[in-house]
């Protein structure tokens, strides 16, 4: 009988933690999130990020080039195409993303 009123307050315990740390983790989580949306929508950050997203684009763009010359023939055709269309898929000269949006 008094492993049985361990037990029942062991569950117990674990039950009342849980609910008590879900809360507080979730008013953690809201917190955080608030934060990252306030990082996310300063000037500065965005212009870091934009550059960084550029020279990344400039930078595959020379990898491309490179594996290309040097690959040549080599490619099935299917990969090749698939690359063509990649390639021409863009508006005004400036690349898409996987959504079909610029990355202005």
């Amino acid at each position: 009988m008094a492993a049985m009123r361990y037990r029942l307050t062991f569950v117990l315990g674990v039950a009342l933690g849980y609910v008590l740390g879900t809360r507080a983790g979730r008013e953690r989580y809201e917190q955080l999130k608030k934060s990252a949306q306030q990082i996310a929508q300063n000037p500065a950050v965005r212009n870091t990020a934009e550059t960084a997203a550029q020279q990344g684009r400039v930078y595959a763009g020379k990898a491309f080039h490179t594996v290309s010359d040097k690959v040549g023939d080599r490619v099935p055709a299917s990969v090749a195409q698939r690359v063509r269309s990649l390639r021409d898929r863009n508006i005004d000269g400036t690349p898409e993303d996987d959504w079909g949006t610029s990355n202005t």
